[in-house]
């Protein structure tokens, strides 16, 4: 699996956002960024407390200009479904994709084939269409979506400033490194 500095691949698919039932494609993306949240099943236990988190995080996330899309294997009158039983998941205001020919799914590499559902796992997706950072976690595993917010920053920090890269914990508006000879077994 090796997805990052890759162009993801065209895909439309329909969805379920903010009350309706929508169709999404890869051109609804271009020229921003945008993550997605990929996840086993709705319905289920572990994915609506890390759908929640992410929809807390919705509103800063799109004032970076970055746009999500949650994806599972489930219809999108699912979601749709999904959104109107749980309380956690509606708050969700972002498009959630249903994949059940598991298309998309494939595209990212995360497709459990014996069990025709996704892995836990999460894109960060450029502007260009490139994969700029991916986790992929087992299923009892939930992510954080304030390490997510953070990658997102540190992305978007490389991408508007060549030749500085984000250490490690690198939190916006701390230092980055200029990577030479200089810094070379002194860090």
């Amino acid at each position: 699996m090796a997805l990052i500095n890759t162009q993801i691949k065209p895909f439309k698919a329909n969805a379920f956002k903010d009350g309706e039932l929508i169709e999404v494609s890869s051109e609804d993306i271009a020229g921003k960024w945008a993550v997605f949240v990929f996840y086993p099943a709705d319905f289920t236990f572990v994915c609506p407390t890390e759908l929640g988190d992410i929809a807390d995080k919705y509103e800063e996330l799109q004032s970076r200009g970055v746009e999500v899309f949650s994806v599972s294997t489930d219809t999108h009158f699912t979601h749709a479904a999904w959104h109107e039983a749980s309380e956690t998941i509606g708050k969700i205001k972002f498009a959630m994709i249903g994949d059940p020919t598991g298309e998309i799914t494939r595209n990212f590499d995360c497709m459990r084939e014996e069990m025709g559902l996704a892995d836990r796992a999460t894109f960060v997706v450029d502007p260009d269409g490139i994969v700029q950072a991916m986790e992929i976690t087992a299923e009892g595993i939930g992510r954080d979506a304030d390490d997510l917010v953070r990658k997102v920053k540190a992305a978007q920090y490389v991408a508007s400033h060549p030749g500085e890269v984000c250490p490690a914990k690198w939190k916006e508006g701390e230092e980055t490194l200029a990577p030479s000879l200089d810094l070379v077994g002194k860090i």
